[in-house]
């Protein structure tokens, strides 16, 4: 079905989904998660003094960025606090314990029972890891004075409706993978995401001093998102030539054909941007415990709590924000070889009766696949970098303190919406309409 002359491309290809009935449900069902999604972050837990939750949110940037990613719900404590990060982290574990484990080595080769046995380990991680990361955050809110819990059932009461709270969220993601358009659990997080923007694009716009400095600032951020999708979509194509013999009616045939192997530039995703500001995030965190308290002598601790801060202008910020371009940078290859370790590319073509043209299968071919995938990495490691430092660059330029633009916040929205225009466009060529992506 061509769209129709004057009428945007987009445009036209979700109007042909919601006309088909299937479609529309799957559209339908997934915006109702969103919105069961955004009634369950303003559900607050007991015991917290709401007026010093707002102080410490104005006086923490770190708050106000986990916020950004709970959509809200952080800063108003609610049950959905953590939003899915307790299941992200748990996915990432499995992924990279599954080369080292035997027993889940195993399970990786077993197909889709083998995923499915995984992803259930992953859930049952999620558990521990969702019950640490609720305590932690309600510790450190008591030290702030902002939570009045006292220890007891009253604190495993609020630990345990954070669990509920996360595997609740983690449970409407797979709903919509299942029933709705898109990756259930990214989506989850693009709406937590989303739904904070028009805040803190609010108070922007009224913080703003001049309006040449927003301006500058919408630009960059613009032209930003522009390249991560340039990014997101780069690969290499590796040709690749089949030779099968079929044995039909007593005789044998050989049978050829050629294809690629996409190797993305971008194979490690957001990955190493949360590694890398975990680990440059930790020394700060753990120093804030042992800071003199404002108006006292400042301590040791108090230097690394300075030295460890996002929000600190130069020179200070760029030891920050210098770490976590070269954690950012290494990360991205540590994770891109893992990756591409348990894929095992090498292996699957000689199996199918593969081979790279011009490269021996086996050893050899495992060693060009190996070249070429550090040599395509180098560019996704120094994008990736780049994004994770364009907040503070962005500072530095506009003068601008108010929006916190978060690289990760822009590689999920990005990725989200590209990879639901591709399964909209998958649904719209099964039921022969052309959708919006050539």
């Amino acid at each position: 079905m061509r769209p129709r002359q004057g009428r945007p491309r987009l445009l036209q290809a979700l109007l042909d989904a919601i006309r088909i009935p299937d479609l529309r449900r799957r559209i339908l069902f997934t915006i109702g998660m969103l919105v069961v999604f955004r009634f369950v972050a303003h559900v607050p837990l007991p015991g917290v003094d709401a007026v010093a939750l707002q102080e410490l949110f104005q006086r923490n940037a770190l708050l106000g960025m986990l916020d950004l990613f709970s959509g809200g719900a952080m800063r108003y404590f609610s049950v959905a606090a953590m939003g899915v990060y307790p299941y992200i982290t748990s996915t990432i574990i499995m992924q990279l314990m599954t080369p080292i484990i035997p027993r889940l080595r195993v399970l990786s080769q077993e197909g889709e029972a083998g995923r499915n046995k995984i992803n259930q380990y992953t859930h049952w991680l999620t558990v521990p890891m969702a019950a640490l990361a609720g305590y932690g955050q309600i510790i450190l809110l008591q030290r702030e004075g902002v939570v009045t819990t006292t220890p007891g059932l009253p604190m495993a009461a609020m630990v345990l409706a954070m669990i509920a709270g996360t595997m609740f969220l983690v449970w409407l993601g797979e709903l919509i993978t299942e029933y709705g358009i898109g990756n259930g659990i990214s989506i989850i997080i693009f709406g937590g995401i989303v739904a904070a923007l028009p805040t803190m694009i609010g108070q922007g716009f009224l913080a703003a001093g001049n309006t040449s400095g927003l301006a500058l600032y919408v630009f960059i951020a613009i032209a930003t998102m522009a390249v991560i999708v340039i990014f997101t979509e780069a690969h290499r194509r590796i040709p690749v030539q089949y030779a099968r013999s079929i044995f039909r009616g007593g005789r044998m045939y050989r049978q050829a054909g050629s294809t690629h192997i996409p190797l993305r530039v971008n194979t490690a995703g957001m990955i190493p941007l949360i590694f890398g500001m975990s680990l440059v995030m930790f020394p700060g965190m753990i120093a804030s415990y042992f800071a003199a308290p404002v108006g006292a002598d400042p301590n040791f601790a108090n230097t690394i709590v300075n030295l460890f801060d996002p929000r600190a202008a130069l020179p200070m910020g760029l030891f920050y924000w210098g770490l976590y371009f070269a954690l950012v940078l290494g990360f991205t290859f540590f994770y891109t070889m893992v990756i591409f370790g348990q894929q095992d590319l090498p292996g699957a073509l000689q199996r199918q009766g593969g081979f790279v043209p011009g490269i021996r299968p086996g050893r050899h071919t495992a060693d060009y696949l190996n070249q070429v995938i550090k040599r395509i990495t180098w560019g996704g490691a120094l994008f990736l970098a780049g994004v994770a430092v364009v907040p503070f660059l962005i500072r530095e330029i506009t003068n601008i303190q108010v929006i916190q633009l978060s690289s990760m916040g822009l590689l999920i929205m990005v990725g989200v919406v590209l990879d639901t225009m591709k399964q909209m466009e998958a649904q719209l060529v099964m039921r022969r309409y052309e959708g919006f992506i050539k």
